[in-house]
């Protein structure tokens, strides 16, 4: 009914007016992943990268059925409350976006104010407040500039998952209740976190896949896999048995199917099934393989198929998506977690050579590879884009690490002013401005000065980096389970984003690990002017002010939101905190 009276006439009538029908087709009404088909614009929502999520249902069903473009409902309930989210907090929950492959992103919000509302203005109920009364919002077009520029990579070539995992529909539709007939809502049942955790452990990425989209488009996945699926059609069962036949791998987990859906000719047609089920599976004829335990799938599928992408230490936290163009392979690399990681991985592309992508500022580096294996040192929640390729080209310049070396320590004597009250004083060491109780509520932009001295005779065949230091790893929080939204686990050494200058001219800006940057291009020798903009959130400034008065707003339209988490704010830690030094660093 919602396919034949929602999405068919709203489609039909967006085409009629030139215009695309961008949805979130998942929950309720009880939607299938094939009524994907029926949208121009897939929509998911929830960052779950490693359990079954509504963002993975859209991006599955735009690998499908061919859609170019899946956009995901982004940052909604993102650091709360609303104001304290911060860039890293925004890359965080974006990345584990990009892993599911999502290449759109909608993001809430952008709270309007009036004037009379003051600073930083009004808010929504949700957490997310992205607008220019956000005082790191002078980093914003560097945060956008890297969403935009992995979502464009993220478009190019097509979708090269290796695993179609089969939703058991019929099921879950057998399993509804009153008032409970929600397919998505179901699906976790069958589509665990063990389950989907596995698979990405053993090196693979997934989509799913229903019985109506089989028998639309077919399969074109080098394995398919049935997560203790019962009820099947035996249509359904004969198209994969036509897949198995033409190469496909077929693994069953749990149990093989035994009973077709509905009541119409129910005990007949479920005969037929399990009879069809047993051939498939049937040691002495078919080729489909049975396991036991979901503990078992991992070894399974290394038997079925080369991994993807595998790590050679386990690094559960490390994510990849994979995009296959003519000439040439694409992998988003993501490390979601508040902990480095070092490993190296081997790719599962043909391509002999490649380079890193930086999503920050678009430049190609060298990538080193030795028997297949890249090396793969990530900080905490940095990405990567990795471009496999037949070309060596500036593959062939990456040499063997080099070494570093702390050329000036320059965590003292700072002339540091804040542009909002006029505040200007001298620093001897780096510490929060709510330290000071002139800056404690203070949220804006600072401004941190500083002259560095370099010797004519500094090394001339290396890189000269400005480090910040690396930041602690944050616990999860007690009460996060109450809490709908996420946010980066880390204390970061820059809170919370940073413009940095040198001579003059801009350097570039830092808001989210690793907290270096190279300004090799902008020293010269004597005397170098440093200057470091450094902005936080709006939360300090909210810490010493009241609640506003929602009392008239209430008695007029009703109680139609709860203010989220603003009842107990404390000033966040603020400014340059860690250690600033200059590094001369030799190779990559």
């Amino acid at each position: 009914m919602i396919d034949e009276n929602y999405l068919k006439p709203i489609n039909s009538w967006a085409t009629a007016h030139h215009t695309l029908f961008r949805s979130q087709t998942y929950g309720n009404p009880a939607v299938s992943l094939a009524s994907n088909a029926l949208v121009d614009l897939p929509e998911g929502e929830g960052p779950q990268w490693r359990q079954f999520s509504y963002t993975r249902w859209a991006t599955s069903a735009s690998h499908v059925f061919g859609r170019p473009i899946t956009s995901a409902e982004t940052w909604t309930w993102l650091h709360s409350p609303a104001f304290a989210a911060t860039p890293l907090d925004m890359k965080a929950e974006a990345d584990r976006f990009f892993l599911q492959g999502i290449n759109q992103l909608i993001g809430h919000g952008w709270p309007y104010s009036p004037p009379s509302a003051g600073e930083p203005g009004w808010r929504f109920y949700a957490a997310g407040a992205f607008n220019t009364h956000n005082p790191w919002w002078i980093v914003m077009p560097d945060v956008t500039s890297y969403l935009q520029r992995v979502s464009w990579i993220l478009r190019q070539g097509e979708p090269a998952n290796q695993i179609a995992l089969f939703l058991p529909e019929d099921d879950a539709w057998a399993a509804f209740t009153p008032g409970k007939v929600s397919l998505t809502e179901l699906m976790p049942r069958w589509i665990t976190p063990a389950l989907t955790q596995i698979i990405e452990d053993a090196g693979y990425n997934f989509d799913y896949i229903d019985s109506a989209a089989i028998e639309s488009r077919g399969i074109h996945y080098p394995v398919l896999l049935l997560p203790d699926v019962d009820r099947i059609s035996l249509a359904t069962l004969e198209r994969i048995a036509e897949y198995q036949r033409h190469g496909g791998k077929v693994i069953a987990l749990g149990r093989i199917p035994a009973h077709a859906p509905g009541l119409r000719d129910g005990p007949q047609a479920s005969k037929q099934v399990a009879a069809a089920a047993a051939a498939l599976f049937n040691a002495s004829g078919g080729s489909g393989q049975l396991i036991a335990d979901v503990a078992q799938l991992g070894s399974a599928l290394q038997q079925a198929l080369m991994p993807d992408m595998q790590l050679s230490t386990p690094a559960p936290a490390v994510g990849f998506i994979h995009r296959r163009l003519p000439d040439a392979d694409i992998y988003f690399v993501a490390n979601t977690s508040n902990a480095a990681v070092k490993t190296s991985a081997h790719f599962g592309s043909a391509r002999r050579f490649g380079e890193w992508l930086d999503a920050d500022t678009g430049e190609a580096h060298a990538m080193r590879m030795t028997d297949g294996q890249v090396p793969l040192d990530l900080a905490p929640y940095e990405s990567r884009l990795v471009l496999l390729h037949d070309s060596s080209g500036a593959s062939a310049g990456e040499g063997a690490p080099g070494n570093s070396k702390v050329l000036a320590d320059l965590s003292s004597g700072w002339r540091v002013l804040f542009a909002g009250n006029g505040i200007e004083k001298q620093v001897e060491a780096l510490t929060s401005w709510t330290e000071n109780p002139e800056t404690l509520y203070y949220s804006g932009v600072a401004t941190y000065r500083k002259n560095i001295e370099l010797s004519p005779s500094y090394p001339r065949n290396t890189r000269l980096i400005l480090s910040f230091g690396v930041g602690k790893p944050l616990p999860e929080a007690a009460d996060s389970a109450n809490h709908p939204g996420m946010r980066a686990l880390l204390d970061a050494p820059i809170r919370d984003a940073a413009v940095i200058y040198v001579n003059g001219k801009r350097a570039g800006s830092l808001w989210h690990p690793p907290y270096e940057l190279d300004i090799t291009s902008l020293l010269r020798p004597g005397n170098n002017a440093l200057e470091v903009r450094v902005a936080n959130t709006a939360i300090n400034l909210l810490s010493g002010e009241g609640l506003p008065d929602y009392e008239l707003l209430w008695a007029r339209y009703g109680r139609r939101f709860t203010p989220q988490d603003m009842d107990h704010l404390q000033p966040a830690p603020s400014g340059l905190l860690g250690t600033v030094e200059l590094i001369s660093r030799s190779g990559p």
